[in-house]
């Protein structure tokens, strides 16, 4: 069957690239569903994937310990700038790191983190005048993060 398919000579090299992905596709499931008969389980165990927060914080580690070796991430800092006011997303040990860290905050990002900062600071202190307490240590994050970049 494969010499028919790719031995032709008429198919393009992208064509036969296409039609070897597609015969090897075949032959995988044709091997999973003999597993099968034979009654061997054939569960496939999806890679250990690692949570956001778990790969932020260890970037930010490794920007604290090991900064010589660091390399800057755009998606790990977003998320350390989304996060930042969550305690049970960035721990307080954590927190000391990521003000540092934002010290070497700059351009857009820095400017950014700055008005978000003064929003949240004011709804929180809107929430305050009204019966609804605001959670004290997102507050004190937020006067930190205003007190550092401002």
């Amino acid at each position: 069957m494969r010499s028919s398919l790719l031995g032709n000579g008429a198919a393009s090299p992208e064509e036969q690239r296409v039609l070897e992905r597609k015969l090897k596709k075949e032959r995988k499931k044709e091997a999973r569903r003999r597993l099968q008969e034979a009654g061997i389980s054939v569960a496939q165990s999806p890679a250990a994937r690692r949570s956001g927060a778990a790969l932020a914080l260890d970037y930010l580690c490794s920007w604290a310990q090991q900064h010589e070796n660091w390399r800057f991430q755009k998606t790990r800092q977003t998320w350390l700038l989304l996060h930042m006011y969550d305690r049970d997303q960035v721990p307080d040990e954590h927190f000391s790191t990521l003000l540092a860290y934002l010290e070497g905050l700059r351009g857009q990002a820095r400017e950014l983190t700055v008005r978000k900062a003064e929003v949240l600071m004011r709804e929180l202190d809107e929430a305050g005048a009204s019966a609804d307490a605001p959670l004290p240590g997102r507050t004190q994050r937020v006067r930190q993060v205003l007190q550092l970049l401002s």
